[in-house]
């Protein structure tokens, strides 16, 4: 990755170094573009301005970048300087390209594989101790970047992390838990978020590493398809008991207030969490559900709530005319394995639920609605916040991600592709507002 880094800030050098000589000759000054901060947090807003322009000048401003599976990540966008000649995007209006008008971090939520690209390709960062880098170029004109001919003015580099300097980052392979754990710089105590992913498995470290960027220890846990999990990989094979000894894990620590733990879950992450803090002596300080079912929606294994992958959830799957699958309707509460219900009544601490409207994957407004209406007859209604986003997709990520519409799910025994929805410029507003509120809430419940 540092070799990586070296050969984009040379790459770039030598273009100011072109850039510099190409138009000597005409203006004062060569074109410049900045970018402020160059190596902020994922969740940091990026100031990016063109100077030196020509007034009322057509410009592009082109961003690229290569995931760590080496896939061209890009998007762009047109403006046209200001009398200054100028262009800044916190202040200016898209006119075309990638996204359209003021969305100062348009050149990153709106990013998406290059034509040419593997099928069905998601962004996830896998290695959090480095960081994503951006290309940034200004090109001359309304150009796509597709095009052969575009004439690069200026250009500048971004490097965007997820850990901030000082994060500890602590493997955990003890009694028969695989988990990442990440503490804040200084002796604490902290508190802490314990978070659980969905049901495709593996370890999933890039939230947990912006929550102790942000103050709170954090610990991202694996379930299902790791290596050093109990096999097979493609099944779940850890259940109840698991969930509890990673919670008392961190609720434990010494570097952890003990009273301050929560817990978080995406997807069959949201149900997990909400069965774990149902389960005797696990006492979580709040829970945040993001587009999660109350229930399995295959049958459990044993009472430990260990599942596994069967035909019977399949009759609920749909698929559109390019073969692309749907899960959505499998989760509707009907829907549901009857023993695998969490028993929401028992639920005793304050819980967020995000919905996203156009969530291909998860009856979510079902799901919200059975939950509200459970704690409200038992007398818990004050327990229960509620965020909906019209227009957002399954797959709620920290801010400026970009969203995968579908993504591959499998490749064995038969590739398959799936839905996930969401509109582009909703979905990604929907990230923005739901990060501010998560971190809101948390400091509400586990900090105020």
């Amino acid at each position: 990755m540092i070799a990586y880094v070296c050969a984009h800030r040379s790459l770039v050098f030598l273009h100011r170094i072109v850039g510099g000589f190409r138009w000597k000759s005409s203006f004062r000054s060569p074109p410049l573009l900045s970018a402020v901060p160059v190596r902020p947090l994922i969740d940091e807003q990026i100031c990016i301005t063109g100077r030196f322009l020509p007034p009322h000048y057509p410009v592009t401003v082109h961003a690229q970048m290569h995931s760590e599976e080496g896939d061209l990540w890009e998007a762009f966008a047109h403006y046209n300087t200001k009398a200054d000649g100028t262009v800044n995007l916190t202040r200016d209006h898209s006119v075309g390209g990638s996204y359209l008008g003021c969305e100062p971090m348009g050149l990153f939520w709106s990013q998406h594989p290059a034509p040419g690209s593997r099928e069905g390709v998601r962004l996830k960062k896998q290695n959090v101790e480095t960081p994503f880098v951006t290309l940034m170029s200004l090109l001359e004109g309304h150009v796509s970047p597709s095009e052969e001919r575009s004439t690069e003015l200026a250009a500048t580099t971004i490097e965007r992390w997820y850990m901030a300097p000082g994060v500890r980052r602590i493997e955990i392979r003890q009694d028969g838990l695989v988990a990442t754990l990440f503490l804040p710089p200084g002796p604490g105590p902290f508190p802490a978020m314990l978070d659980l992913w969905g049901f495709g498995g593996g370890l999933i470290e890039y939230r947990a590493a912006l929550f102790t960027s942000r103050g709170y220890a954090s610990m991202s846990l694996a379930y299902k398809d790791h290596k050093d999990l109990p096999g097979p990989r493609k099944t779940m094979n850890v259940g109840d008991s698991y969930f509890r000894s990673a919670f008392q894990l961190l609720q434990n620590h010494h570097q952890v207030c003990a009273d301050r733990v929560g817990i978080i879950g995406l997807s069959f992450g949201a149900y997990l969490t909400l069965r774990t803090a149902t389960q005797t002596g696990i006492n979580p300080a709040c829970l945040i559900c993001i587009n999660g079912p109350v229930g399995s929606n295959v049958k459990l294994l044993d009472a430990e709530g260990r599942t596994e992958t069967s035909d019977c959830e399949k009759k609920y799957w749909w698929y559109d005319n390019q073969g692309h699958v749907t899960f959505r309707d499998a989760s509707f509460p009907g829907n549901l394995d009857p023993g695998s219900k969490v028993k929401i009544e028992k639920i005793t601490c304050p819980v967020l639920y995000i919905s996203s409207e156009d969530d291909l994957s998860i009856a979510v407004t079902e799901n919200a609605k059975l939950i509200e209406e459970t704690l409200s007859a038992a007398g818990k209604s004050q327990l229960f916040t509620y965020l909906s986003y019209p227009g957002a997709g399954h797959l709620i990520e920290p801010p400026y991600s970009p969203n995968s519409r579908v993504s591959l799910w499998s490749v064995k025994p038969e590739k398959m592709i799936c839905r996930w929805g969401g509109n582009l410029a909703c979905h990604a507003a929907a990230q923005e507002d739901a990060w501010k509120k998560i971190l809101s809430f948390m400091e509400h419940q586990l900090i105020a």
